[in-house]
């Protein structure tokens, strides 16, 4: 039993700190490597705690929010959810409020364990009060190796009985350093253990029950008939002689033979002919021979077995022969999946073979004890298409060298083929002589292109997905050490005259895939990855208004080690009818349990290394929902992608009666018939041991109709078959069915046999569907849909003079529960979808990462289909370039398929340009005529009240001999790569997101969208590239309109940052509606913490500043006072502005500090703006609430209308206010005969008050134009 305490004190640490000294001729890559391997931490000195030396506290985690009985933050649940943020055996413990104050603070009764974590619990608090949403942390040990706990003895490897042997139990040497993947840790002491064991005496022989018996040797006259048993013998030297004999004999067949008639008498005549003239040549080795001399009868033999699949259940009708002679059928299995055989002879060694429709065929060995009877017992396994689990690496070599690409599928039977193409051209196996791996050595040029691997089975074939190998030349440098043009955005006083923008080029490297040195260059994955990086970066000044603002720019680049971030996917999964969400379901990957839906049903994965294909299964423990799979797509460059999963919920079961015939009808929708039904026979159902079940069922089967266009997001997989060429192709729905079978009392699962499927053919209104409508079931491992049955035609009266047409197909009901009614869709086109920062639509502003989806529906009316439904649903995710979408689409008629389009970026749902009250075609991106064929609509197109954030297309397969249609936004199916690779001038969809007014400016530039862009420097906005922490601070204004509210973040307590600006963020107010003469804004602040050398802390030295004439009138007490005990102290004697160093905690809304830790900056800042909007430490809005949560507050006065300041002024005309300054300036003579100097600017201390430009800024930040 653990002790439980009390918290009334905390830990405290002392930090010490290592100089870095600065590595030359190194990259801030390779800078960053090596502090992250050679790091130190700090030493805590704690009381009664042995700290095993160096240690660091985690991030602060909140798993569990207050409710119920209390409060739990369970280590369990930590390390699961964490496992990368979280060691194994901590130290010391935290916790704190999200108010940020401790429980003795907060007069809580609280526990906590080293090996359970922490809980508060609700009726253990004085005064009847509830415990607080608390948040903990960890200390843990750096660089610590240590051994895991003894796994259980295994086996005795002696496994007779009498024996002596040995077992063993091992341990493994963990480290709780989660910094260094690559280093073996090393543990004193021994791995494994062993000692000896013995296994219990050995029983006594003894004779097993005696067998059926046999047949009889005659039909009449008096025969006799035998009956074995075997000696079951645990030791070789054991006997059963002298205790009963093996084989007995009794009488059978005693009625008189029948007279023969003449027939008879002509038949034994021509037997007898046979035997006189033509002798049987046939010798029997052992046994006799039959009648008609065509083989071997051994009477005393018996052949019997048992198959069964994976799970269990019996296979019955499987066919059985023996393996030599695979076409002669022995015997077929039973309802229970037995067979028996007598009279073939049999030898102590052979095979048998056994086939059954929709399994793997198998061999299986017969075995005997000695006697003459053989047994066999089968396991077979569903037939399975073969499917690339390791697809082939793109890589880039020089000539000359040697490279492998490796492929590896699975399927039942195992793919034993494998075949290599080269730019679509079938390699020669004898002269490249590979198999499963493609070796090319001494590397020409001719040899780079596109390779693909298709591997084979006797049921199916499958294409791996395309690696590009990349062969230079000797010289031939793929990077260009120049950097590539990359504009960043200026504030709005930092107009270029040079240029005539406000847009300043920082550059970029391409980050290709470039041929660095490799240790061994013949694995199946490179172990170092090499791209075009940054190699030299330079400090540059750009001259704004009144001020300088520093940047750094890309210098050079060369080729480096890649950034390789984390590949995560968020989500949440909510009910497809009322969005209830999946609390504490099971998320499983390749089988694999790797997450755990939260109360609000969201979820995160981390995706494997090397995944093409995400296949996610999501599993209710209630049983709620159905067991749902999906197929994600994911951002290749890394960071999150946000998903929202919908399910659908389970239909309440109806009581069948097992032995009557049962009809439950498919799909039904009101005002319209059934999609179908499905027929179940008396007698279909089973338990999974085979036995007959004839009880009641409780019978859940849910319908997803696409007559629903709701529906089309809960549609599970991706909605793909694989075709006989290994390609995966689409397929369209005509509605999907999960099934339910248990039994009413045991509520065990049954099986079904004989099930009827009937689809209704008046609801399939293309009649080309008919003749290809078609049964498939889900493959829950691979996501794609695989065939179950075809379709026949029949006809069935319901009422008299009523007749109707079917398509009957034939399933079974075993492992597989999800069925899908559908069609192979060959009119197929690629739409073409790009999203941007905002409205302006600039190249160089496009997003990644963003989840572009697209929703097939069926043709108009007049047309042959239904207009009624949906046929498909696909997303994608947006690259550098885009993203192309799989569509349906027809030549003939350009309103045949319609389809609706939105883009999502963690939740927050991007805008398409307008399509009222006129066309532009420059702002949707599609010029006419063509524009005017695809019928573009946004969604609020006839009504203004409905959402914006869709269009809905006409999908018109372009013409090739109309040029108008063909430079996009459609494309043939077989023109994939031109929409791919289209040039950002060509047509196309757009979306963009609506943030109003807002800036945001680095010093070192990084592309959010884009985590590969990430530069190690130590005034990078976000130090650590695999956890990006965002911090908002809430700010209200009293005024009657919205203003522009400034951070300015520069380095305050850390030697190599301090005075130095990191970046500025700019964002407008947004009022309140429920509170008049009231705005608020969520500002971003650059947080607190280690800079890139996860050395030394920097506290951020932070400035709020609104634009206008604004005094602060107000700040949070609680924050006010924590600032107090965490000096140092920032003046703030200019009422215009509030000044702080940025706390290092996590605080919370008490304090208007909001705070977010994510392996993705775009989702960490999503989900505190979402946090400080609604003005709380763990909700969401998008409705700014503004009285709560506030942090510092700002009364704003209005200036008469006529005296505009000079940021107004810049914001309404520019270019104006710009050239009128520098006329008055030059009037003045301050820019005549005079060298232009920077000093410093204000020139007066933070704690003084002097009233300059609208924007202030502070010594050492920004620079001003001497007067």
């Amino acid at each position: 039993m653990l002790d439980l305490f009390y918290i009334v004190t905390f830990l405290t640490s002392l930090q010490l700190s290592w100089a870095q000294s600065p590595m030359k001729n190194h990259t801030k890559l390779q800078n960053w490597i090596q502090v992250e391997n050679g790091r130190k931490n700090a030493f805590n000195l704690v009381n009664n705690i042995d700290t095993r030396g160096l240690t660091e506290w985690t991030s602060w985690f909140n798993i569990d929010h207050p409710g119920g009985n209390g409060d739990y933050e369970r280590l369990e649940a930590i390390q699961f959810y964490y496992r990368e943020r979280m060691c194994a055996n901590p130290v010391a413990i935290e916790v704190r409020t999200t108010e940020w104050l401790t429980p003795a603070e907060a007069g809580e009764v609280v526990h906590y364990s080293l090996q359970k974590g922490f809980w508060c619990i609700n009726k253990e608090q004085p005064d009847g009060k509830a415990c607080s949403n608390y948040h903990v942390r960890f200390q843990c040990p750096l660089d610590w190796d240590y051994w895991s706990n003894w796994s259980g003895w295994s086996a005795c490897s002696e496994t007779t009985c009498g024996g002596a042997g040995i077992q063993t139990r091992n341990r493994t040497c963990l480290s709780t350093n989660t910094f260094k993947p690559t280093r073996v840790p090393k543990c004193h002491g021994h791995y494994i253990q062993r000692q000896e064991c013995s296994t219990a005496p050995c029983p006594d022989a003894k004779w097993s029950e005696w067998g059926p018996w046999g047949p009889c040797s005659v039909k009449c006259g008096g025969g006799f008939q035998t009956r074995r048993r075997r000696c079951m013998k645990f030791m070789s030297s054991q006997t059963c002689l002298g205790k009963g004999r093996p084989v007995e004999v009794q009488a059978c067949s005693r009625t008189p033979c029948p007279t023969a008639n003449p027939a008879n008498k002509r038949g034994i005549k021509r037997r007898l002919k046979f035997k006189k003239d033509k002798a049987c040549q046939l010798i029997c080795a052992k046994g006799r021979v039959n009648d008609d001399c065509t083989g071997c009868i051994c009477d005393d033999h018996v052949l019997m077995g048992l198959v069964l699949t994976h799970e269990g259940g019996p296979i019955a009708a499987a066919r059985v022969s023996m393996e030599n002679r695979p076409g002669v059928t022995l015997a077929r299995t039973d309802d229970k999946g037995s067979f028996h055989v007598s009279g073939v002879c049999l030898d102590k060694e052979f095979n048998v073979t056994i086939v059954r429709e929709k399994y793997a065929p198998g061999r299986f060995p017969a075995t005997s004890n000695g006697t003459s009877v053989f047994v066999v017992h089968a396991v077979l396994g569903r037939v399975e298409k073969p499917y690339i689990t390791s697809h082939p690496e793109s890589k880039t070599r020089m000539e000359g060298q040697r490279v492998t690409l490796c492929c590896k599928a699975s399927g039942n039977p195992e793919p034993d083929k494998y075949y290599w193409y080269h730019n679509g051209t079938l390699l020669d196996r004898k002269i490249y002589n590979y198999d499963e791996n493609l070796i090319l050595k001494q590397l020409k040029s001719w040899q780079r292109g596109e390779y693909i691997c298709k591997a084979s089975n006797e049921i199916g074939v499958i294409k791996s997905s395309p690696a590009y190998l990349t062969v230079l030349a000797s010289g031939e440098q793929i990077c260009d050490s120049k950097p590539e043009s990359h504009l960043i955005k200026l504030p709005i006083d930092c107009f270029q005259t040079a240029t005539n923008s406000f847009y300043y080029n920082v550059g970029k490297c391409s980050n290709k895939r470039c041929a660095g040195e490799l240790d061994y260059d013949l694995r199946c994955k490179d172990t170092t990855e090499f791209c075009c990086g940054v190699a030299r970066m330079t400090m540059q000044e750009v001259q704004c208004q009144g001020y300088v603002l520093p940047v750094k720019v890309v210098d050079q680049c060369g080729c480096e080690k890649c950034v390789l971030p984390k590949i995560l996917l968020r989500g949440r999964v909510i009910a497809a009818d009322d969005g209830e969400p999946l609390r504490f379901g099971h998320v499983f990957v390749d089988n694999e349990q790797v997450a755990i839906t939260g109360f609000k049903g969201a979820f995160t994965i981390q995706v494997p290394p090397d995944t093409e294909r995400l296949v996610v299964k999501f599993v209710d423990r209630e049983e709620k929902f159905v067991e749902t799979i999906k197929v994600f797509p994911f951002d290749r460059k890394g960071g999150d992608v946000y998903h929202t999963v919908s399910v659908m919920r389970k239909k309440e079961p109806i009581d069948l009666d097992a032995s009557k015939t049962n009809t439950i009808l498919l799909g039904e929708k009101e005002g319209d018939g059934p999609m179908g039904e499905m027929v179940l026979p008396s007698g279909t159902f089973r338990r999974p041991s085979g036995e007959i079940y004839n009880g009641t069922v409780k019978a859940s089967v849910t319908f997803l109709d696409p007559r629903d266009i709701t529906t089309a997001a809960a549609a599970p997989s991706d909605l793909n078959f694989v075709d006989n060429e290994g390609d995966i192709l689409p397929l369209r729905t005509y509605g999907m069915f999960s099934v339910d079978f248990r039994e009413e009392a045991s509520k065990e699962v049954l099986e079904a046999n004989n099930v009827e499927v009937r689809m209704d053919v008046e609801q399939i209104k293309m009649p080309e569907h008919i003749e290809k409508m078609k049964l498939w079931s889900l493959n829950p491992d691979t996501g794609l849909w695989e065939e179950e049955s075809e379709f026949q035609f029949i006809k069935s009266k319901r009422k008299k003079r009523e007749e109707r047409v079917f398509l009957i197909g034939n399933m079974e009901i075993r492992e597989r529960r999800m069925f899908n009614l559908d069609v192979p869709e060959n009119r197929r086109c690629y739409v073409k979808v790009r999203a941007y920062m905002n409205e302006k639509f600039l190249p160089h502003e496009q997003l990644q990462g963003i989840v572009i989806s697209l929703i097939n529906l069926e043709p108009k009316p007049g047309y042959t289909a239904n207009p009624r439904a949906w046929g498909r649903f696909d997303s994608v995710i947006t690259g550098p370039n885009g993203a192309c979408l799989p569509a349906f689409c027809d030549a003939q008629k350009p309103d045949a398929y319609t389809a609706y389009v939105t883009a999502t970026l963690g939740g927050e749902e991007l805008e398409p340009p307008e399509s009222s009250p006129k066309l532009n075609p420059n702002v949707i991106g599609v010029s006419q005529p063509y524009l005017h064929k695809l019928g573009y609509r946004r969604t609020d197109h006839d009504d203004l009240s409905l959402k914006k954030t869709a269009f809905k297309i006409n999908l018109a397969k372009p013409n090739p001999n109309n040029i108008d249609e063909t430079d996009g936004p459609i494309y043939a199916y077989r023109n994939v790569k031109d929409c791919e690779n289209a040039p950002v001038s060509a047509n196309h969809f757009r979306f963009y997101r609506v943030e109003g007014h807002k800036y945001e400016y680095n010093v070192i530039p990084f592309q959010e969208n884009d985590l590969t862009s990430w530069t190690g420097d130590y005034l990078s906005w976000w130090p650590n590239p695999q956890e990006f922490r965002a911090c908002y601070i809430k700010v209200k204004i009293n005024g009657p309109h919205e203003y522009m509210v400034r951070s300015i973040n520069d380095g305050g307590t850390h030697y190599r940052t301090k005075g130095q600006l990191y970046g500025i963020r700019d964002i407008r107010t947004v009022n309140d509606m429920r509170i008049p003469n009231i705005s608020t804004a969520c500002l971003e602040f650059k947080c607190s913490g280690m800079l890139f050398d996860q050395n030394i802390v920097d506290r951020t030295s932070v400035s709020v500043m609104p634009q206008g004439s604004c005094r602060r009138t107000g700040i949070n007490s609680l924050f006010q006072e924590y600032l107090f005990k965490h000096p140092p102290q920032m003046t703030n004697n200019d009422s215009a502005l509030f000044n702080m160093l940025a706390p290092v905690d996590p605080l919370g809304h008490n304090y208007g500090i909001y705070t977010v830790t994510d392996q993705n900056p775009r989702l960490a800042k999503e989900i505190a703006i979402g946090r400080c909007f609604d003005g709380t430490s763990d909700g969401f809005s998008r409705e700014m609430k503004a009285d709560r949560g506030i942090a510092v507050t700002f009364t704003c006065r209005e200036k008469p209308a006529t005296q505009e300041t000079l940021f107004q002024r810049l914001q309404n005309s520019p270019l104006l206010t710009l050239s009128q300054v520098g006329r008055d300036m030059r009037e003045n003579g301050q820019l005549q005969g005079r060298p232009s100097q920077i000093v410093a600017y204000p020139s007066v201390r933070r704690g003084q008050t002097r009233r300059v430009f609208t924007s202030r800024r502070r010594p050492g930040m920004l620079r001003r134009q001497a007067q």
